[in-house]
């Protein structure tokens, strides 16, 4: 599965358009990324942020309702956040996944 995933993390890469990822965990620390430490210590905090905000919003509305997407599009770039759960040694960690694309 680690295979797959480094591949998918690949191809994304490679994509016209795209500057780079960023994978969080719950605690809002970059576990994987492409871009320098700074960067994405800054995205990661930024779309924690936004998670948080995002959720607290929809389950206003319906309380068992979950964010599974959110691409956030501005005049210059679009950012991508994709929040789940990975397994991860028989345990369960929150993962968000962000990919900033121009």
């Amino acid at each position: 599965m680690a295979t797959q995933i480094e591949e998918t993390l690949k191809r994304i890469q490679t994509s016209d358009g795209v500057i780079g990822f960023v994978i969080v965990n719950n605690a809002g620390i970059p576990i994987k990324s492409n871009m320098d430490d700074a960067m994405s210590v800054r995205y990661a905090g930024l779309v924690q942020q936004l998670i948080a905000t995002s959720q607290t919003a929809i389950r206003k509305d319906d309380a068992t309702d979950k964010l599974t997407y959110l691409r956030l599009r501005t005049k210059h770039n679009e950012i991508i956040v994709i929040p789940g759960i990975q397994n991860h040694r028989g345990g369960s960690k929150r993962v968000a996944k962000g990919l900033l694309h121009r």
